[in-house]
């Protein structure tokens, strides 16, 4: 079958002639003009509160949340029924203390400036658990891989607050493989090198704007990007190719004369001394919020090892677990992980997020809030692994499928292009509030299919308030027209079917409703009111 001949391909195609370039240096390659493909309305001047609706925190631990408001500036916060250690900045609409008493709090929350005001509740949670819905941040690997600096840590931070990300719920800033040099520090624990001079300083910079910081290690000796692991082939924690100098001026592997993928197995294998509890106090120290622990296979004792060092601290680390977990240990991962990786590393290519995306399905026992299955992050704008980055070969079609897929799927949402070169099209994809609504929603369930033909598939997820999502997808390579009924969803009565990337109703349904979709796209919709509890008892 002949593939349509699209303009975004054509430019695509001219863009990706040329080259890209790190932070800091001047980019060969330059977005494309994605504009006339923007379906998200920009946010208005009044405040509308969006993120999280619920947010869970550990006895004693401290506490961080930031009310994510859009809206023009200055604007000002309160919040009333916050539970006692607690305090809300009313400038920055931080929220920050530790919380001592376990229970459910139901804060009332305000935004306000000069056009209007907003209120909506926060439910907080103390308790055992955390993560009570995905993740949402940024990752340094899609951009730059184990070329990753502390100044391009800093600029995403930056880039996160001021691009407006931050006023959308995106809060987390994870740095990946390639920060880590040798052992040492009070615990023998890994020290940063030298692209990274002021880890505990470059923690504490992100904190103060409100974000979150997140980390990497393996219990292999050494990592995938050949840095040392939490765990070593030595007691005192050197490794043997670290004390016959087989690395660089960064202490990655490297051997001379030698092929590294070759050689790998010097690097790539669980060590017999562990080093997990020294690594774990010093990222406490640091102020880290989540760990990415990746190796292949994941195993139980690593895994729970891991797990009980980090509920040593008296703060709360996400803890996500990376890559390929196998299937029969699931209920493992869930148990003692908040995330795990389902796949291997996601590229941006339609095959990629498509055989990826369309097969999470058997996670779903296992997805609930706190514990979510990973299927890898966003490949959209700027990517490249490090250190030269190009745009993303995904069209706008297959962009929209992306996010509106793993928004539904309840997946973590970790940004992993250059936020310093954000397009406007690649913004609109991740402040799109209703669309962020889905994935954040409190009930945190995963979408099942509720109906399946050949290329195309129908995606349907429970939302809190009642109502339901709804994603149309079409995998072909032609445009069909595709269609849903009330029956095949479970719902009843008269029901509005609103376009969640546009922002608008479209229509009042009692029976089917009709779309085309195009090749490689999604049509989201949310269907409200739903059912309600006097249709279910008859009354």
């Amino acid at each position: 079958m002949k593939k349509p001949i699209l303009l975004y391909l054509t430019t695509l195609a001219l863009t990706a002639l040329c080259g890209g370039a790190a932070a800091g240096q001047a980019a060969a390659q330059s977005a494309p003009d994605m504009s006339k493909y923007i379906l998200t309305p920009k946010p208005a001047d009044t405040p509308r509160i969006n993120g999280a609706r619920v947010f869970g925190v550990r006895p004693g631990s401290e506490f961080l949340y930031t009310i994510a408001a859009t809206g023009v500036r200055p604007m000002t916060f309160s919040a009333e029924g916050l539970p006692k250690g607690l305090k809300l900045d009313p400038e920055t609409g931080r929220i920050t203390g530790r919380v001592t008493a376990p229970g459910e709090y139901t804060v009332h929350l305000k935004a306000a400036n000069a056009p209007g005001s907003c209120e909506r509740n926060l439910k907080i949670v103390v308790g055992d658990e955390i993560a009570l819905t995905p993740p949402m941040g940024w990752n340094s690997w899609n951009c730059w891989a184990r070329d990753v600096t502390q100044e391009q840590v800093l600029l995403s931070a930056r880039a996160m607050v001021e691009s407006g990300l931050a006023d959308h719920g995106w809060s987390y800033i994870n740095i990946d493989d390639g920060w880590q040099g040798k052992r040492g520090g009070k615990h023998n624990a890994i020290q940063p090198n030298t692209k990274f001079p002021d880890m505990k300083g470059l923690v504490r910079e992100i904190h103060d704007m409100g974000l979150r910081v997140g980390i990497y290690s393996t219990p292999w000796i050494g990592t995938y990007a050949a840095h040392i692991g939490s765990y070593s082939d030595n007691p005192d924690g050197v490794n043997e190719w670290i004390k016959k100098g087989r690395h660089n001026e960064h202490y990655r592997y490297q051997k001379e004369g030698g092929n590294y993928w070759k050689d790998r197995t010097e690097v790539w294998h669980l060590g017999p001394y562990s080093f997990v509890e020294a690594d774990v106090k010093q990222w406490g120290e640091w102020g880290i919020d989540y760990l990415k622990y990746d190796w292949n296979p994941l195993d139980y004792y690593h895994v729970k090892e891991m797990h009980d060092a980090l509920r040593t601290l008296d703060r709360d680390v996400v803890y996500s677990l990376s890559n390929s977990a196998p299937y029969g240990d699931a209920p493992q991962w869930m148990r003692y992980s908040n995330c795990w990786r389902t796949t291997g590393d996601i590229r941006d290519t339609w095959e990629s997020i498509s055989s990826i995306g369309f097969s999470q399905d058997r996670w779903l026992p296992f997805n609930r809030p706190g514990h979510w299955a990973d299927p890898d992050m966003l490949v959209i704008g700027m990517v490249g692994w490090g250190p030269k980055l190009h745009y993303t070969q995904l069209t706008a079609d297959e962009q929209y499928t992306h996010i509106s897929l793993w928004s539904l799927l309840a997946a973590p949402l970790l940004i992993g292009c250059d936020m310093a070169q954000m397009d406007d099209f690649t913004r609109s994809l991740l402040t799109n509030d209703e669309v962020i609504d889905v994935n954040q929603d409190p009930l945190g369930l995963q979408a099942v299919p509720v109906w399946q033909q050949g290329d195309q598939v129908i995606y349907a997820k429970h939302l809190e308030d009642g109502s339901m999502a709804v994603g149309l997808f079409n995998r072909g390579w032609q445009t069909v027209k595709m269609n849903f009924t009330l029956r095949m969803l479970g719902l009843r009565g008269r029901q509005t079917v609103r376009d969640l990337w546009r922002q608008k109703d479209l229509t009042e349904c009692t029976d089917k409703f009709e779309t085309a979709v195009a090749p490689h796209g999604v049509v989201l919709v949310r269907v409200y009111p739903g059912n309600s509890r006097e249709q279910a008892t008859g009354k």
